[in-house]
């Protein structure tokens, strides 16, 4: 048995944890503001504490280190309804065990106590520091709390990034969000595409180059690795450096050394490398265009980023957050037209529907946006270049060939099947109803399901 203080003002939730606590032998304690929740937690010195971020006398993040001076040794989980990124990178500054997004699973709270009250005895204190204005990454989804989590544990550190993940997941701004919230934020953050780069020119613009190492150098160039000497280089499309470059980053890595095109000497340079890539560096490296041993040395710390149809619950909080960089008054967004953005398939992930935002509120000029403000969708350009599909082919599958032929990626990461699967399956249950009037029991009857595997479909 072990002794667990909940700080949290909401009824509901604090009888709810005690039950499930109590019930697996805990002997539980419940305090509904802050002020409460210090004297309690002086009186009984529980083993693990439960904490909310917003109580009565004070932010709970706010008074974690008061907590940590009165028990140091107890973990402190944190539970907040704001899962957001700045809230993760307070948790765990402060020196939070874990956090926890509501509403949660009251089973999922159970297994994090049981963790940490399992790791107690190894845990020490962690260093608090001020954080700065948070990056833009927007999302309460599982998925998103993910890459939260591991931003904020890995921010603190120099430890090399990989981050994965198909177009348009928002892997620089992961990048951005990992510098922002290290000690090296002060300094500068350079960011560059390896993609974008002539392979010829690779080589200079990263390392730098001397007077005359090749034909047109009329001038020393420092390069981009120097530039970011003391801060963050991002290394977006990382894939597609050509392999000579790729001993030259291994050497960084492991020494923190460059050598200028065309120069006899080295320079040591202190700079956090992240990369990123849409690639299969696996298979790349099974096909020898990339270096088994650099992939090692990017992937000490790896950041997958979900694509959105991994997190369709986060399309109304991204559509809000692209209507609010726009500076100006926020429209009116209709239901209709969330309903529309979330039937759609978004190839471009989020990229693709902040541009689909955008032009939707250019066309609704300062009105309600509705779904007809919504661009040509652009599964709709891919139907029409289906056109009569191969001899004796029929429609469906000729559509499914040319969206096969548009997301094939050769990434163990694409995830078609199971994308293909959740288009299908949200138009196939959207049209069933409308046939049925909205009447469930025949929409399943027609479709082979019983009510509850449709009612389950349609809440997912």
């Amino acid at each position: 048995m072990s002794r667990i203080l909940i700080v949290d003002d909401e009824p509901a939730i604090g009888w709810s944890l005690r039950e499930v606590l109590t019930d697996e032998g805990h002997a539980v304690e419940v305090a509904a503001s802050v002020e409460v929740g210090l004297e309690t937690c002086g009186r009984q010195s529980p083993e693990a504490i439960l904490l909310d971020v917003r109580l009565p006398g004070g932010d709970g993040i706010a008074a974690l280190p008061e907590f940590r001076a009165i028990a140091p040794e107890s973990p402190i989980i944190v539970m907040t309804a704001f899962g957001d990124l700045d809230t993760a990178v307070r948790a765990v500054e402060a020196g939070a065990y874990d956090y926890l997004v509501k509403p949660f699973d009251l089973e999922r709270v159970s297994q994090v106590a049981a963790r940490a009250l399992a790791e107690r005895p190894r845990r020490g204190e962690r260093n608090a520091g001020r954080h700065p204005t948070p990056v833009q990454l927007v999302g309460s989804s599982p998925p998103m709390q993910t890459v939260f989590k591991q931003i904020a544990l890995v921010a603190p550190t120099d430890l090399p990034v990989l981050i994965t993940g198909a177009t348009g997941t928002g892997k620089e701004l992961a990048a951005r969000a990992i510098h922002a919230y290290s000690s090296r934020r002060e300094k500068p953050l350079v960011v560059t595409s390896l993609a974008a780069l002539a392979p010829s020119v690779v080589e200079s613009e990263l390392f730098g180059h001397v007077r005359g190492a090749f034909t047109g150098a009329f001038t020393d160039r420092s390069g981009l690795f120097a530039e970011a000497d003391g801060g963050t280089i991002f290394l977006d499309e990382v894939g597609d450096a050509p392999l000579d470059v790729q001993a030259k980053l291994l050497r960084v890595l492991e020494n923190c050394e460059i050598t200028p095109v065309g120069a006899t000497v080295t320079r040591s340079v202190d700079v956090r490398v992240i990369a990123a890539t849409n690639a299969n560096l696996s298979a790349a490296t099974a096909a020898g265009t990339f270096r088994a041993d650099l992939h090692h040395r990017l992937r000490v710390f790896p950041i997958t980023m979900p694509i959105l149809a991994e997190r369709p619950e986060d399309i109304p909080l991204l559509v809000e957050a692209f209507l609010q960089r726009r500076g100006e008054p926020l429209p009116a967004v209709a239901a209709e037209f969330l309903a529309a953005v979330r039937s759609r398939p978004w190839p471009g992930n989020v990229r693709e529907l902040r541009h689909a935002v955008e032009y939707a509120a250019v066309v609704a000029r300062g009105g309600t946006l509705d779904a007809e403000h919504l661009p040509p969708r652009a599964h709709d350009a891919v139907a029409a270049s289906v056109g009569e599909g191969l001899p004796g082919e029929e429609p469906l599958a000729a559509a499914v060939r040319a969206w096969v032929g548009l997301h094939w990626q050769d990434d163990g990461d694409a995830k078609l099947y199971e994308r293909l699967i959740q288009l299908v399956e949200s138009h196939l249950l959207d049209e069933a109803l409308a046939k049925t009037g909205g009447n469930r029991s025949a929409a399943a009857r027609t479709l082979g399901l019983d009510r509850a595997t449709l009612r389950s479909k349609l809440d997912r």
